[in-house]
């Protein structure tokens, strides 16, 4: 049985790590844990099963294999405090990967992933105000910090959705080249992206178990008409994408802008929410000699 694993994608929420994941997953010599979200650092309940019960997630992989695991909650402050100071007692040298978005888009996509999952059940210009993770979240300088401060930079690899999305096959092979992956990678197109926010079904037990009876399912496909079944099925989807009104959005890029900023200083660059999109599509960027990276390497 595997001490640890090499590496972990800890975030962000709605970020495209269940790609991320998925396309290293296919990657000869790299092996990811078939059970993705295992959380097993930050959530109470889970982290009480015990380290056995955690390396046997990996159990089946290669001896000469890199593994890794992928868990958004461990990126969820104020939500899971104790991740950090388990990561370090278990997973001292691990590598870690996170992924970040346009902070309001993010916001946005996790609004519909916890109205699909009945957990906000409010109109989104509600939720900003009932629900402070929406916010922290997207507040990737907070979130990653208590890393840096824990692992050092050089253990961490910022990486960008809207450039994995943009250039997939350069930044699977700059993941790759922080693993210390000795081969060369390529990006599967074939496979589909996992969690399409606009098409997420709302939480619902009752058509969830019809659905998957093996019979009633030929019964469906073969009886009842395709544009039928997709009006039903539009019943649990969300009907358009939420919207903020000017004045939130305003309030958020005011609390978002002054995270940016901190990020941009530990990556050389100028980020703020209107500028973000365009910035980030255009380089690799990785962290500079600036505070809190340049103290960290220091001590």
């Amino acid at each position: 049985m595997r001490q640890h694993p090499d590496f972990l994608i800890i975030g962000a929420m709605k970020c495209a790590t269940s790609t991320l994941h998925e396309q290293l997953a296919v990657q000869p010599g790299i092996f990811m844990t078939e059970l993705k979200e295992p959380n097993f650092f930050s959530n109470n309940e889970i982290y009480a099963r015990g380290i056995d019960w955690y390396l046997s997630l990996f159990s089946s992989s290669p001896a000469d294999a890199l593994c890794g695991e992928s868990s958004t909650h461990y990126t969820k402050l104020p939500t899971y405090p104790r991740t950090i100071e388990r990561i370090q007692a278990h997973c001292p040298e691990v590598k870690l990967i996170y992924v970040m978005r346009h902070p309001i888009d993010r916001l946005l996509s996790q609004y519909i992933h916890e109205w699909s999952q009945r957990v906000i059940s409010v109109d989104i210009k509600q939720a900003i105000d009932q629900f402070p993770e929406l916010i922290q979240y997207s507040q990737y300088t907070m979130q990653l910090e208590p890393f840096i401060n824990a692992f050092g930079c050089e253990r961490i690899l910022p990486v960008f959705f809207e450039r994995l999305c943009t250039h997939p096959q350069e930044e699977l092979e700059r993941v790759c080249r922080f693993l210390g992956y000795s081969d060369k990678p390529n990006w599967d197109f074939d496979l589909a992206a996992r969690n399409v926010s606009s098409e997420r079904l709302r939480k619902s037990a009752w058509r969830d178990f019809l659905v998957e009876q093996p019979v009633l399912q030929m019964l469906r496909r073969q009886f009842v008409p395709k544009n039928f079944r997709t009006q039903i099925r539009s019943l649990w989807m969300i009907k358009k994408k939420p919207e903020l009104e000017p004045q939130q959005i305003e309030h958020l890029k005011t609390i978002f802008d002054a995270d940016l900023a901190v990020l941009g200083s530990w990556l050389g660059i100028e980020l703020s929410c209107d500028r973000f999109k365009a910035t980030v599509r255009d380089t690799a960027w990785d962290w500079v000699e600036s505070k809190p990276c340049a103290s960290n390497q220091q001590s």
